[in-house]
């Protein structure tokens, strides 16, 4: 057990014990001294947690309104999961899905996340940028090893903004997915989904799904060119997020879709969808790399792909941003 794993185990310790766990369970648990303990529960106070010592007693561990954010929080909160087997938690990297995919190509194993309090280099759709400050959000990739051929691998998206949409509502907030891989919350974004594949022609080797999703950013915070267009949880309930209790019940609910989406196939996830999609009927404007239409949104087809109205005829939309006219 390496140290990092001690410290998990010394949390989950702490957690499950009714009051007082004693330096000499801690050390028979985990098979090293009690000074080994010692250095153990030091790293975990400046992490953030509050752990008082008793001579007599042991340790006890104070549980705050919010959970620390950090790998060993959110170790113990996913352990025993697929999603969340292994969790890569960063302090600052350029980019959770580079940091994701070069974990894969080295034989990381699905539902492995990579986590981060800041990005560099945050992506999002069409070579954007993801605004990634530290302190505030989540920004995440998991790696997805889906027996799908890649034409398949598309459906993976409506399945993950399923997850984050009712990790959204569990706040208290009536979410809508906006074709294809947004979450707004009062006709703001609030996360955004992008997936990067790893393909052979006949066989997907691995996908990975970044994640953002803005949850205690402030208004004033947020770049003045996205200000009027983007929100938090927070901005928009009033009430700060912890921020692993909303991963742990995102990831949660990501396993669950991502399950439905290999037996079931595309159709129950469009179905689940379909109740947050709001531009059914309702005009929009498609920019695609080379052009610009406006149409009228008529649902999408059994394929996940847009249906637009324009001049009386229904176009398949596949790939392009779509904004509300």
């Amino acid at each position: 057990m390496g140290e990092k794993e001690q410290e998990v185990e010394i949390v989950r310790l702490l957690k499950a014990s009714n009051g007082y766990a004693s330096g000499q369970r801690l050390s028979a648990s985990l098979g090293v001294s009690r000074t080994a303990v010692w250095k153990h529960i030091e790293a975990l106070r400046k992490m953030g947690y509050a752990i008082e010592a008793s001579p007599s007693k042991g340790y006890r561990l104070l549980m705050g309104d919010a959970r620390p954010f950090n790998g060993v929080e959110l170790s113990t909160l996913l352990a025993g999961r697929s999603f969340g087997s292994e969790v890569h938690f960063f302090e600052s990297v350029d980019s959770t899905n580079a940091r994701a995919f070069e974990l894969a190509r080295s034989g990381a194993p699905e539902g492995a996340v990579v986590i981060a309090e800041t990005q560099t280099k945050g992506k999002g759709r069409i070579g954007r940028k993801w605004e990634s400050p530290a302190g505030t959000n989540l920004y995440i990739s998991i790696i997805l090893r889906p027996p799908v051929a890649p034409q398949g691998a598309a459906g993976l998206t409506f399945a993950l903004a399923v997850a984050v949409a009712e990790a959204v509502s569990n706040r208290g907030l009536k979410p809508a997915v906006k074709w294809p891989n947004d979450i707004l919350t009062g006709g703001r974004k609030t996360a955004g989904i992008l997936l990067e594949m790893d393909s052979e022609p006949d066989r997907v080797n691995f996908v990975i799904a970044g994640i953002g999703v803005n949850l205690n950013m402030k208004k004033e915070f947020f770049p003045e060119n996205i200000r009027e267009t983007a929100t938090s949880i927070c901005e928009e309930t009033g009430s700060p997020v912890d921020r692993a209790a909303f991963t742990a019940d995102m990831l949660s609910s990501m396993e669950r879709w991502y399950g439905v989406y290999l037996k079931e196939g595309i159709e129950p996830v469009l179905d689940a969808w379909k109740g947050f999609f709001r531009s059914t009927g309702k005009p929009v404007k498609v920019t695609f790399l080379d052009r610009v239409v406006e149409g009228v949104c008529r649902g999408v087809d059994s394929t996940g792909a847009l249906l637009l109205e324009r001049d009386g005829a229904i176009e398949r939309v596949i790939s392009g941003d779509v904004e509300a006219l």
